[in-house]
């Protein structure tokens, strides 16, 4: 049968920038194994399946596929789909509208509001349904160092170091002074697999961070990099973002109240993102977190399966 797909660049507003995601509007019927065949088919960091919802009222199901393996949650295909379903549902184009969908992941449910404006990127921001959590690991500064090609002394700023943390996908959090630092990275997948701990039954990724960003408006410049999910590097990762709220609120040590931040990766691959996060603190604990940015469609056809 046939399968209807479209292909959108997520966390940006400009095609052929952001994070390209492939969402199959078709995927009931699917195995997991042909899931996983046809991630490995489009080769990009992520590909989304929409299934029928379980629960009635829901927007759809989704089940989120790396070319290596499944993932329970993921940041740009939340995003990507919200956006992709909101588009496709809509009957005409040019109208202004805000909608609210519960996507059901393996995570758990996921509620993400879409904004549409004419003439401009849709926007989508979900509510984070894990908060991020620091897990126990030891790190080697020299050794981490090596694994990206940096001084040792490039690693850390302020009172930044690595540390681990999982708001349902483990990451590496690795601080570096600056963006000429993360510019000069040269990343060893091989050291990198010897060092990087174990979690939830995979090697953990590693997202590199540093203040500021070659876009003004950015808090944060980061790079991901992930050789056990089949991904060198990462132009946008929304689950790595979910993750580093734990380690700002941990070491920047937020007060209670609203606290926005805009975060650049896919920088150094040509692919300049934009990731929104909101975080509110209340009594010194994350109450909330939120990820969000926009999404264009740029390519749409059919599988023949």
């Amino acid at each position: 049968m046939a399968r209807r797909y479209a292909i959108y660049d997520v966390f940006t507003a400009n095609r052929l920038e952001g994070n390209p995601l492939a969402v199959v509007f078709d995927g009931d019927g699917l195995s997991d194994a042909a899931m996983q065949a046809i991630a490995g088919e489009f080769n990009l960091s992520e590909t989304v399946f929409l299934q029928q919802p379980q629960k009635t009222g829901h927007a759809a199901k989704l089940r989120i596929f790396t070319p290596g393996y499944e993932l329970p949650f993921a940041g740009h295909p939340t995003v990507g789909a919200a956006i992709a379903l909101a588009e496709d549902g809509r009957a005409s184009e040019g109208e202004d509208y805000d909608l609210v969908q519960m996507l059901e992941e393996n995570v758990g449910p996921v509620r993400c509001a879409v904004r549409g404006r004419a003439g401009e990127a849709t926007f989508a921001e979900f509510d984070v349904p894990r908060k991020s959590v620091r897990l126990e690991a030891k790190f080697d500064r020299q050794a981490i160092a090596d694994a990206f090609s940096l001084k040792a002394t490039q690693i850390g700023f302020e009172n930044h170091v690595p540390s681990f943390w999982s708001a349902g996908v483990p990451f590496v959090m690795i601080p570096v002074h600056d963006v000429s630092a993360a510019g000069a990275v040269e990343f060893d997948p091989a050291l990198w697999e010897q060092i990087t701990p174990i979690a939830e039954g995979r090697l953990a990724a590693a997202y590199l961070y540093c203040r500021g960003g070659v876009n003004h408006v950015a808090r944060f410049h980061t790079r991901m990099f992930a050789p056990a999910m089949g991904i060198v590097e990462d132009p946008a990762t929304g689950a790595a973002v979910a993750a580093f709220s734990g380690a700002i609120h941990s070491f920047d040590q937020l007060i209670d109240g609203h606290h926005p931040f805009l975060i650049e990766q896919g920088v150094e691959m040509g692919r300049p993102s934009l990731l929104h996060l909101h975080i509110d603190v209340s009594g010194g604990e994350i109450s909330t977190a939120r990820i969000g940015g926009q999404a264009v469609k740029i390519a749409a056809g059919e599988l023949y399966l």
